[in-house]
């Protein structure tokens, strides 16, 4: 879930040292299948890039569905529309295809993006010599793209020895996937691996632990009255809910542990009313499920007692992802992954941030997961975003050969 998702540890950092995978010899025909599909992979990233489909935007997520079934249909694969368990949600992607191997590989990826109807216009796809552009280049529509590709080239190659491979592609990841939880707990039972499609961190990183994402939501109400005539009258929302504020300067704002960020305010109806009505929205990220209790007294606890007298505070939680730790199976994929990238003669790194994903879902489902294979880029959630265009080819052969190897030899389950 991106976020504007900073890394908050280098490869160095994340995993302690350990020697390097012997490396996987390349394999000239994926290199030169992945190659071959560059151009038409860029083009279908251009189309639905330029195509919003912002969290919510029903008839946008309607629109990227639109031009992915049917290129998913032409792969051999079964698509299934699923509707969204929450309110306001384009329906979810589940395509399937059946091999005559053993490994059941479940891929994930999302559509949604955090932007505004109307921002495509304003930024569409761009491309130059280093980078790709755009709203939802990286963050995740690369992602959902380079997945199709992989299987493009499966059935370019006449590969077929995994047991089924399952392509999630979710409409509500960046709302903590409430559209989507359900179906991801029933695909994971019939998954030996997961593989998510978020983007890769700069330079070159897979993403081998998360931070869990929760939200706090501190609400007031207070009285209404003329601020001009009567403002005695009044108790004033606003005012008792800055002082509610007060319970979360003892958190840090930024760091690889525990977050706690103000994201949003409200209060008031018109300029000259005192406000009946405030809230705020706090985000919580956590490396350590105990830490969401931690914020959670704390701001339970400041609701006892109001600066502004006759204000009622009343405190909502929604959670989203749990954190995805550091963990043996998720670095035993990741070896793998090392070891292919290293056929190519490249290196990659591990690390972390603070964006929260469905690979913490899968791990604590018992199914090893891997998280951050998509194109690398950076600057999600802004204007900046962007892919790294030299990461492109990389990326899908990476991913391919991945999917191959856990076909041919699924890892065991997380006991």
């Amino acid at each position: 879930m991106r976020r504007t998702a900073m890394i908050l540890a280098a490869a160095v950092l994340s995993t302690p040292a350990v020697a390097a995978p012997k490396p996987v010899a390349k394999d000239a025909k994926v290199w030169s299948a992945a190659e071959k599909v560059r151009p038409d992979q860029l083009k279908l990233l251009e189309q639905v890039v330029n195509i919003d489909s912002g969290t919510g935007d029903v008839a946008g997520g309607r629109k990227v569905a639109d031009v992915l079934v049917p290129r998913l249909e032409a792969l051999g694969m079964t698509v299934e529309k699923v509707a969204a368990e929450a309110p306001g949600l384009p329906e979810n992607l589940v395509a399937r295809l059946k091999g005559s191997g053993k490994g059941r590989i479940l891929l994930i990826a999302h559509l949604d993006t955090v932007f505004e109807p109307g921002t495509a216009a304003k930024r569409p796809f761009k491309m130059t010599d280093e980078r790709l552009t755009g709203p939802g280049v990286g963050d995740e529509k690369g992602g959902v793209v380079q997945g199709i590709y992989a299987i493009q080239i499966l059935k370019d190659l006449g590969f077929k020895d995994f047991g089924q491979i399952t392509f999630l592609i979710e409409t509500s990841e960046e709302r903590g996937s409430p559209g989507t939880r359900k179906l991801i707990d029933t695909l994971l039972k019939d998954a030996d691996a997961e593989l998510n499609l978020e983007p890769g961190d700069p330079p070159d990183v897979l993403t081998v632990w998360r931070k869990g994402s929760n939200s706090f939501y501190i609400d007031v109400k207070g009285r209404p009255a003329h601020a001009g005539i009567a403002p005695q009258d009044g108790r004033n929302a606003a005012l008792e809910l800055i002082h509610q504020l007060e319970s979360i300067r003892q958190f840090p704002t930024s760091g690889d542990g525990l977050t706690v960020n103000l994201t949003l305010m409200s209060a008031g109806a018109r300029y000259n009313i005192i406000p009946e009505d405030a809230s705020a929205a706090i985000n919580v990220r956590v490396r350590d499920k105990a830490d969401i209790e931690k914020v959670g007294h704390a701001l339970e606890t400041g609701a006892k007692t109001t600066v502004i007298p006759d204000t009622k505070v009343t405190i909502r939680r929604e959670a989203s992802f749990p954190p995805l730790p550091n963990n043996a199976a998720t670095d035993a994929l990741a070896d793998r992954a090392e070891a292919i990238y290293a056929g190519l003669g490249m290196k990659i790194g591990r690390g972390g941030n603070g964006g929260a994903s469905e690979s913490a879902l899968a791990n604590e489902a018992g199914v090893p997961a891997l998280d951050g294979l998509g194109p690398v880029g950076g600057k999600f959630h802004s204007e900046e975003e962007y892919v790294d265009l030299k990461s492109v080819t990389p990326r899908l052969y990476l991913f391919t050969k991945l999917i191959m190897e856990l076909g041919k030899a699924p890892p065991p389950r997380i006991k």
